[in-house]
């Protein structure tokens, strides 16, 4: 009997097939995550890009935060499949194809991993005020808790979300989240 899932060597150069187990995520999922990423932190930014800046300003960062978000997602889909029958899943792929095998991970990693840190970083605090917030307007009453315990507490959360096996497992709170940022512009 002959294996349908790719072996070791297929998945560390790339190269993949139609039967890995790997690749049978459903098009909602990817529809729950793009809608959570892209709208997640649209909404969360735009009452700060407004206070701030101000309507007109305001609007031409947004505008342009969009048309570069627009930009990037373009880019990925042109280069994931840019030469046929290798997938480039990762930036380390897409950098050891452009740039060489020995120098591709010193240019790319250092990037991702700042920009990954970075993000990390912003989206903790900010899911810690919202959760601080959110038991605020649910509990009067409650004994306040510091800021600072409610960054942990959703540090932890994720720590727990990110040992689950595959992207596909937390579709279901990409799909929460998803409907929470969408109730949120309506």
């Amino acid at each position: 009997m002959v294996s349908t899932s790719p072996s070791k060597e297929d998945r560390s150069t790339g190269k993949w097939t139609e039967g890995d187990p790997a690749r049978r995520a459903k098009w909602w999922y990817s529809t729950f995550h793009a809608v959570t990423a892209m709208i997640g932190a649209g909404v969360l930014s735009l009452p700060y890009a407004m206070a701030y800046l101000g309507w007109g300003p305001g609007i031409m960062v947004l505008a342009l935060s969009w048309c570069m978000t627009l930009n990037t997602m373009w880019q990925m889909i042109q280069l994931h499949e840019c030469v046929p029958g290798t997938r480039f899943d990762r930036y380390i792929d897409l950098g050891r194809h452009a740039f060489g095998p020995k120098l591709g991970p010193w240019i790319v990693l250092p990037q991702q991993l700042i920009v990954q840190v970075g993000c990390d970083i912003v989206y903790m605090v900010t899911g810690g005020k919202c959760l601080k917030k959110f038991m605020e307007m649910t509990c009067a009453s409650c004994t306040p808790i510091r800021q600072s315990y409610w960054i942990l507490i959703f540090g932890g959360i994720h720590f727990f979300l990110s040992q689950l096996p595959n992207f596909n497992s937390v579709a279901g709170v990409s799909l929460a989240a998803a409907v929470m940022s969408l109730r949120y512009l309506v």
